[in-house]
């Protein structure tokens, strides 16, 4: 595979063109964001892609139609600082 996706990843379908064999259209939007629920490491019939990747949308999905996007950074916690406890003069 060109790049490693995963099941829960996020994926980017850039290529919502027809289906390359039936010249039906594809359920896919072009911009949408997809969760990948499973990688078939199967060659796709186009021969361009060494992967099928079920979005579930449809059946599974040549991984050229997809851009793996970045996983989202961990937020940051704010820290508790202990100020120096302040001791009274008698």
């Amino acid at each position: 595979m060109s790049y490693n996706v995963n099941d829960g990843d996020l994926v980017l379908c850039v290529d919502d063109s027809p289906n390359h064999v039936t010249g039906e259209p594809v359920p896919l939007v072009k911009g949408e964001t997809y969760a990948v629920w499973g990688v078939f490491e199967f060659m796709c019939p186009c021969g361009r892609g060494d992967a099928l990747l079920d979005v579930g949308v449809g059946w599974a999905w040549c991984q050229t139609r997809f851009r793996l996007l970045p996983k989202p950074r961990k937020a940051k916690e704010e820290r508790k600082t202990e100020a120096p406890k302040e001791i009274e003069t008698v």
